[in-house]
């Protein structure tokens, strides 16, 4: 009996043990990670998904969202994204989101490599077209091409757009004669417009539509097929990180202009005043802020040396008096400088260059400072001495003792070595008329 009874006790231990885990591995909450793209296309929008895409694969995560707000971007930085997308082993979804948002230029692009697509009410996609070289043709200014040789790199630069975008929406199924003309001629749709031409697959009021939409589907991956299964899915919002808030805050053009000329205004009153310390301080931390964005903008090395080749003549201007001809090289340069700083022919100008509303300020600030030192400058050149040696002429003193050729005289209080062409008796006043070797040449002091 007792036999019997333990072995009952251990095939219900086993069944009880077996229900736990088999109900433990069914219940297993599976995640989906949203990732925020609100911006620009850029060098950190390209991390942050790459990143956390090789985060999702390793932790089994069941697809990413990219819930996406984008008028465009940089070109590198966009085929950096679509290559992650394309060979990304988790399903990879793009929601166009919130209602007024837009996927513009390399977020056309974006969404087309993605596995689903989906687009909130009231958004819009398109616009699509390559910006152009030398600051001809600009898809954002409308203008034509400066020349035959810009018009042909121009259509190059097209034509493998074009051929890029063709091979997303034939991988993806999508419309492929409309993803063209969004390249070629800038088209843009509304959401409706995009279900109703396969440019993507539905409009969702909000991201639990989307994911709804999403269960079931099969999505193509490098590795196979697989199945999505997101119902009652955890939906995990992916932050992007304080280093890269902060440095897709500072890589604004404008911003990091800015961070750049208050660097070098620090500097430059560094040098004015020696041992002040905390301009110098806060000038390098500035340029420090303004390199690190640069790090992720397109760089136009003459501009930045027009801007520095500005601030040294603003210096010698301080330095030297050449009556304003400094000055003037130095605005135009600022001028030329801050409009070639950034490299419109990796990205578009409308998204990537210094606004004139941010550069004429700066200049005129700049100017008006440089003229207001200058003129203190000449000033202080034409004063007359007041401290020192030099600053003793004119004087008028007292004789400490007989002067005959050589002796005493008493000026601010001081003891002096002096000598006169005329004697001059003990406590009589005298004018002190030149310093040379620390001795003082006086005369009699005669009131008029």
């Amino acid at each position: 009996m007792k036999k019997q009874l333990f072995i009952l006790i251990f095939l219900l231990l086993i069944i009880f043990t077996t229900g736990v885990f088999a109900s433990d591995s069914t219940s297993e909450t599976k995640e989906i990670w949203v990732l925020q793209i609100d911006g620009v296309i850029n060098p950190v929008a390209a991390s942050y998904i790459h990143e956390n895409i090789t985060r999702a694969d390793k932790e089994n995560v069941e697809c990413l969202i990219l819930q996406m707000d984008t008028p465009g971007g940089l070109m590198t930085s966009m085929r950096d994204i679509i290559k992650d997308i394309l060979n990304s082993p988790v399903p990879v979804a793009v929601y166009i989101s919130p209602r007024g948002a837009q996927s513009a230029s390399a977020g056309v692009f974006i969404t087309v490599s993605a596995h689903f697509a989906a687009m909130a009410p009231g958004t819009n996609i398109g616009a699509a077209h390559p910006v152009t070289l030398g600051g001809g043709g600009s898809p954002f200014g409308g203008g034509k091409p400066d020349s035959a040789s810009t018009e042909a790199m121009m259509e190059k630069i097209t034509n493998d757009a074009v051929a890029q975008i063709r091979s997303l929406a034939h991988e993806r199924g999508r419309n492929e004669k409309w993803v063209e003309e969004a390249v070629r001629k800038s088209v843009s749709i509304t959401e409706t417009e995009a279900v109703k031409m396969n440019v993507v697959d539905l409009v969702a009021k909000d991201l639990d539509e989307f994911i709804e939409y999403l269960d079931g589907k099969v999505a193509k991956l490098p590795a196979g097929d697989k199945t999505l299964s997101t119902h009652n899915a955890r939906i995990i919002i992916q932050q992007m990180g304080f280093h890269r808030k902060i440095l897709d805050v500072i890589s604004n053009p404008n911003i990091a202009y800015l961070l750049m000329i208050l660097g070098f205004y620090g500097l430059f009153f560094e040098i004015r005043s020696p041992g002040a310390i905390f301009p110098g301080v806060l000038g390098v931390i500035f340029l420090i802020l303004a390199f690190f964005a640069f790090q992720v903008l397109p760089i136009n090395y003459a501009g930045m040396a027009l801007i520095i080749v500005a601030i040294i003549l603003f210096i010698l201007e301080v330095s030297i008096t050449s009556y304003g001809l400094l000055t003037i090289g130095g605005i135009v340069s600022m001028i030329l400088g801050s409009m070639m700083l950034f490299n419109v022919s990796e990205a578009p100008k409308a998204l990537f260059s210094v606004s004139l509303s941010v550069i004429i300020p700066v200049v005129v600030f700049t100017a008006l400072f440089i003229i207001v030192a200058a003129s203190f400058v000449v000033k202080a050149h034409k004063r007359q001495p007041v401290t020192g040696a030099e600053g003793i002429v004119g004087e008028v003193g007292i004789a400490a003792s007989d002067i005959f050729i050589e002796g005493t005289v008493k000026v601010h209080g001081e003891i002096w070595k002096a000598c006169a062409v005329q004697p001059i008796p003990k406590g009589a006043k005298i004018i002190v008329k030149s310093v040379e070797h620390m001795q003082l040449t006086v005369e009699e002091y005669k009131q008029v």
